[in-house]
């Protein structure tokens, strides 16, 4: 059998993205009795009460049946926390999976989309094993570029992404600033906003942009249950558009694709998330309160706006950097894949967990240095 033949060049041309080991793998290979994750973005709060009772109660013999296909509760609860139609949401196994039926219900070959060269990399990746060029613009003053944004469209752009906050810098734009991409970028291409990180800002000129949809007919926003609500492990994102772009995506999303403890446990998360999320806003100013004095006496630089997670450029190799943290039991992301070469990405989480990686972090640094 010739592959060649059968898989298309830009599969070929891509390269796939290989998870880590399992924890209890990696325990063994650094020879760590415990393995902290700062690695994901994780909550480590874990999910809000009714959503861990939820999961707690689930029954087996519910595994048996199928769950709704179109995550039809879910969509009603959304409509009714939002004040729209359930039909202006599809709920996905992931924002993962939004992300990739948005590119195949607008792009075909020889068009393109557009989004940061430090950002998250899924907007890049579905476009390019699916063919479609993806055109990235440099971040300026680490956050997205409008102007620069704007001056790479063409008439085959068919998609803008836009990661508000961004992951990994946590830089955001303001209302009047979406706005303005907005009326420049026109209604003859979509403008999907990524909002994954969005209950962790508190700023007050951070913009709602459900509320733009009425203006902006073409505006896309996704959300997600796994950063703030804490369901990573059960995959459950959303998209909210139109009814007409929504429509369209429908067309190409999976029925069934998210399962029913996943649907059960977003729903429930919903009806119980005030006291959570305000938990979790002070867990996470808590640790960058913690850890950016530290980092400013081991003169090490930092950056991290909005979301649960902070940067820190280290004086050596990142990979080497996540090898020596990892002997000791810290598990940090290594940020050459993100193009940010000689940094580290770090999850804030409870305050004994930033103590030791602070303890582990400080002694790799000074070791390094003597």
């Amino acid at each position: 059998m010739n592959l060649d033949l059968l898989i298309p060049e830009y599969v070929r041309n891509f390269q796939a993205y290989l998870p880590s080991k399992p924890d209890h793998l990696l325990q063994q290979e650094y020879g760590v009795p415990f393995l902290h994750r700062l690695n994901n973005n994780e909550n480590p709060l874990g999910p809000p009460p009714a959503a861990a009772r939820v999961i707690a109660s689930f029954p087996p013999e519910r595994a048996a049946i199928y769950p709704s296909g179109d995550s039809y509760d879910l969509r009603e609860a959304l409509g009714l926390r939002f004040g729209v139609s359930r039909d202006r949401f599809l709920v996905g196994n992931g924002s993962c999976e939004v992300i990739s039926s948005v590119i195949k219900a607008f792009c075909q070959a020889g068009d393109n989309i557009i989004t940061a060269d430090k950002t998250f990399a899924v907007y890049e990746w579905v476009a390019e094993f699916s063919g479609i060029e993806a055109r990235l613009v440099p971040l300026r003053d680490y956050a997205f570029d409008p102007q620069g944004m704007l001056e790479r469209i063409d008439s085959r752009t068919k998609i803008l992404f836009v990661c508000n906050p961004n992951n990994p810098t946590g830089s955001y734009w303001s209302r009047q600033t979406l706005i303005d991409f907005l009326e420049q970028a026109g209604p003859e291409r979509i403008v999907v906003v990524d909002e994954a990180y969005r209950e962790y800002v508190e700023h007050t000129d951070y913009p709602d942009a459900m509320e733009l949809m009425e203006r902006f007919p073409n505006l896309v926003l996704f959300r997600t249950f796994s950063k703030m609500y804490a369901l990573a492990g059960l995959r459950a994102g959303y998209l909210m558009g139109s009814d007409e772009v929504v429509d369209a995506v429908r067309r190409t999303s999976v029925a069934y694709s998210v399962n029913v403890q996943a649907q059960q446990a977003a729903l429930a998360a919903l009806s119980d998330d005030r006291e959570h999320i305000a938990a979790t806003r002070a867990l996470v100013r808590e640790g960058k309160s913690f850890l950016r004095p530290l980092c400013d006496r081991l003169e090490l630089e930092t950056v991290g706006g909005e979301g649960n997670y902070l940067m820190i450029r280290v004086p050596i190799n990142d990979l080497l950097m996540y090898r020596r943290l990892m002997k000791r039991g810290m598990m940090v992301r290594s940020m050459t894949g993100f193009r940010y070469p000689g940094w580290i990405r770090v999850t804030l989480r409870e305050m004994a967990v930033m103590e030791s990686f602070a303890e582990a972090l400080e002694a790799e640094v000074k070791a390094i240095r003597s």
